[in-house]
């Protein structure tokens, strides 16, 4: 999902020339994906819980898929925008594979979950950009969304021979083989025996809960906010990627590849977790799981999260190009830098209230990635008209990241 919201903006350009708007309306289709997913996270969420994760992640990546179709087959840029709408909307990932990890994981084991979960969301954001150069440089229009369908195909073929995880949906599926064979008769499942299975005021109260707590809870108004504000730093300084490098002479390719330091910041965040789970574990394994307070789980963030400041500080000011004697590789180090932070925030905010909340967790982290979509989404419209307007004309792109740093 996080793929198909990072490689659309290759596809800017080439919109604009299609369609006949301007580059600044083209992204409206950025926009309104993102803004969407923030919503659809939290609407397919209730109905993993009553009918499974395994059918509501199905039909989930049939519905983006069939939206990649129109997008890729679209007759007019309105028609383009209301695929990216329904694709955005039908995007069922944050909320339930955070649901997936509480159902696989004990307590004790959860951090593993959450923390390659974590690094799979950030990477897709870039990995979509370092596809989408090649494909804006030698392919059409419409293969920005038949690669995204392609991806999404195979995604979900691979998905399909996944088991069900949902602990309920796995107990009726057992009571009835056991009546089937006749081996217990009287024994059912704890949705068999509810009645109603669902009710409308059931659905209704889970939609509105994360949004609730969202506002109610200052750990979570705070902490999604954190996260939202970093995800939306990041969507924005990556626009500033193609005027940067270009200073050195960088082509769609190059940029597209300028990309992988961001992934290798990624990875180095999420393998320095690795020292605290493990002692996270061993505690808890000696002392029980109340030994370690929810507050605990920030503790590394502390540390991290200045690299988000001093990274975008860096590459601002690193972005003055090779007239002033600066290697290409000086910005690419910092946003190294700025992509630890981003992942440590992302990491602790989420593992932290999933220790605070336990049944309520995927309300909570919910509100997270609510606010991490739409404020991203947001950024979507102003990212390049910061890049191109803010400070003399000389400094636009050093100014720019000062800002955001």
């Amino acid at each position: 999902m996080n793929f198909n919201t990072s490689v659309f903006p290759n596809a800017v350009p080439l919109i604009a020339e299609e369609y006949g708007v301007s580059q600044q309306a083209a992204r409206v289709g950025q926009m309104i994906f993102l803004v969407a997913y923030a919503f659809g996270c939290e609407l397919w969420a209730p109905w993993s819980e009553e009918f499974g994760r395994w059918p509501i992640l199905q039909v989930s990546l049939f519905l983006v898929n069939i939206w990649q179709i129109l997008a890729a087959l679209a007759p007019n840029f309105g028609s383009l925008v209301v695929a990216r709408f329904l694709g955005g909307l039908c995007s069922a990932g944050g909320s339930v594979t955070i649901g997936m990890v509480a159902d696989l994981f004990q307590p004790e084991e959860q951090q593993w979950g959450i923390a390659f979960v974590v690094l799979s969301s950030v990477a897709g954001t870039t990995v979509g950009p370092i596809v989408g150069g090649p494909i804006e440089k030698y392919l059409a229009l419409q293969w920005n969304f038949w690669i995204q369908l392609i991806f999404g195909a195979v995604v979900q073929a691979i998905h399909f021979f996944m088991p069900e995880s949902r602990s309920t949906i796995l107990m009726d599926k057992r009571a009835k083989h056991l009546r089937k064979t006749g081996e217990d008769t009287n024994v059912y499942g704890p949705d068999e025996v509810k009645k109603p299975r669902i009710s409308g005021h059931e659905v209704m109260i889970t939609w509105i809960r994360p949004f609730e707590m969202f506002i109610k809870e200052p750990i979570v108004l705070s902490l999604s906010l954190l996260s939202g504000f970093s995800d939306a730093l990041i969507f924005t300084f990556q626009e500033g990627f193609n005027p940067v490098y270009k200073q050195w002479g960088f082509g769609p390719n190059g940029v597209a590849l300028a990309f992988l330091p961001i992934l290798i910041g990624y990875i180095i965040a999420y393998v320095s977790y690795f020292p605290f789970i493990i002692k996270d574990k061993r505690i808890i394994a000696q002392k029980g799981p109340d030994a370690l307070p929810p507050e605990h789980r920030l503790y590394w963030l502390l540390y991290l999260a200045p690299l988000e400041t001093i990274g975008l500080f860096g590459f601002a000011w690193t972005s003055l190009g090779p007239e002033y004697g600066i290697p290409w590789i000086a910005p690419m180090i910092f946003s190294s830098c700025i992509a630890i932070a981003n992942y440590a925030i992302y990491m602790s905010t989420i593992d932290y209230m999933v220790a605070s909340y336990g049944v309520y967790s995927a309300s909570a982290s919910g509100g997270n990635g609510f606010a991490r979509d739409f404020l991203a989404g947001i950024a979507a419209l102003y990212a390049t008209p910061l890049y191109e307007n803010v400070g003399p004309q000389k400094y636009n792109l050093e100014y720019a990241s000062t800002i955001l740093a």
